[in-house]
């Protein structure tokens, strides 16, 4: 457990440090140039790139040791940061720059290049939670990580604005790059140990060692050391139940984008942009306060289980923290979810850790960040025009007699009709969820499954 807290730390550090400057960039960048195509644009390749990164970073995570691969990640993070500075020094002229600058274009796609390769490190904490962690502490392990989350996402939140307005992108730029050598100095003598990796050759002869009698369990799934969409999708397809979890929680992405599109919208009709700043900065430390609720009382005998219930809370928090324009209520409903999420996140962890055997759970965690992560930008556009073109002037006419009653008067309550129906179709989801059949193989499988690595692990 020493080992794996040194290792929490520096994923701190350095996940703060690079959502810190990555944040602080595409403020600049706006702030700049006036250019919001650009600053889309960056924004949705961050996203894009991660999601479909996660794939490739599953696999190199499943085929070397974890403490290389953070290492890896480290270096290659600061390789991009340092040459970024580069570029800086010899061709950025603030206050002289505009979107089609060549030195602007190559400095952001270095500082983008170097946050995106970090994200390695995340896929291999989950796994190091599992080789590091006994089984029975797992839970209050990945709460630990929604903590630390949390906690990146609190100081990132405010020091990147901050940052931008007091010091100016420079000053930013080379206190990252010093945070970057400090995560890298201080994971050198970190200790990961592990057993061994297990090569394909390996894997191919355990999968099956009689062929007239092919195995169809988790472990018999096709290994590859490159790109493995075969070999994720048939480990996936070998749990039960393990794919609607994954179906599940892309679908809770995708309601996810009616949040990402409309919380900040819907924020700043009601709060200054500086005292909104200040509110997300507030209600962020809900997923400090839930992940440490998580590391203290754990998820309980079964994860599945704690995972709906806990979107079930989230679905009626969706359906009633916009139904007045009240900043207390909106404000505080937002505090409450960001409570929540930190056991969803450590509860499908937890799961994973278990019932995905070890050496292919960096695949089946890139696969499912993949999957996950690519649902909610396409949902966030969709939902954006929609209430745009639609909702918004609908409600402003016709729908304030229709809805009036229940939503009340004001300017937002276009946005807060799409809060309340995306609350109630979380609901119906989760509620057929209880009463499926994968809920109750997951449930099962999970239940008469064990893998306990920490320590010197058992020979197969």
């Amino acid at each position: 457990m020493n080992n794996f807290h040194h290792v929490l730390i520096n994923t701190l550090i350095a996940n703060v440090t690079t959502s810190y400057l990555w944040f602080a960039l595409t403020f600049w960048v706006y702030l700049e140039t006036g250019n919001v195509g650009l600053a889309g644009v960056l924004n949705g390749l961050y996203m894009g790139l991660i999601a479909v990164g996660s794939i490739f970073f599953g696999s190199i995570v499943d085929h070397n040791r974890k403490k290389n691969v953070m290492m890896f990640a480290a270096v290659a993070t600061l390789v991009c940061f340092a040459a970024a500075a580069g570029v800086w020094v010899l061709g950025v002229t603030p206050g002289e720059v505009s979107a089609s600058d060549p030195a602007l274009l190559v400095f952001a796609g270095l500082v983008l290049v170097g946050a995106v390769v970090e994200h390695m490190r995340n896929i291999a904490l989950s796994t190091v939670v599992t080789l590091l962690v006994p089984e029975d502490g797992r839970d209050k392990a990945n709460g630990l990580v929604g903590a630390v989350q949390g906690a990146a996402f609190f100081a990132t939140s405010i020091l990147s604005g901050v940052s931008i307005g007091y010091l100016g992108m420079e000053a930013t730029m080379w206190i990252a790059l010093v945070l970057t050598v400090v995560a890298l100095v201080h994971l050198v003598p970190v200790r990961i140990p592990e057993h061994r990796i297990v090569t394909s050759a390996e894997a191919a002869v355990e999968a099956a060692p009689d062929a007239t009698a092919p195995d169809t369990s988790p472990e018999a799934a096709p290994v590859s050391a490159g790109l493995d969409l075969r070999g994720s999708w048939a480990i996936i397809r070998a749990v039960p139940g393990l794919l609607a979890l994954i179906l599940f929680s892309s679908f809770n992405n995708l309601i996810g984008g009616v949040y990402t599109a409309l919380m900040d919208p819907y924020g700043l009709e009601m709060f200054s942009p500086q005292v909104w700043g200040l509110v997300l900065g507030v209600t962020s430390l809900g997923f400090i306060i839930g992940g440490g609720l998580v590391a203290k009382v754990g998820l309980g005998a079964n994860p599945v289980r704690t995972l709906l219930l806990v979107n079930v809370g989230v679905a009626l928090i969706g359906m009633i923290f916009g139904l007045r324009e009240w900043w207390w209520l909106y404000a505080g409903g937002m505090f409450i979810f960001m409570l929540t999420i930190p056991a969803a996140e450590a509860a499908e962890q937890t799961i994973l850790q278990r019932v995905v055997p070890f050496r292919q759970q960096g695949r089946v965690f890139g696969l499912a960040m993949a999957v996950e992560m690519a649902a909610n930008p396409v949902s966030t556009i969709a939902v954006a025009v929609i209430a745009q073109a639609y909702v918004i002037p609908w409600m402003a006419g016709p729908g304030a007699q229709v809805f009036g009653w229940l939503l009340g008067p004001g300017d937002t309550r276009g946005m807060a009709l799409m809060f309340l129906g995306s609350g109630a179709i979380m609901l119906v989801v989760v509620a057929a969820a209880f009463l499926s059949r994968p809920y109750r193989r997951l449930s099962d499988y999970y239940a008469t499954t064990s893998q306990d690595l920490a320590g010197e692990p058992a020979p197969r």
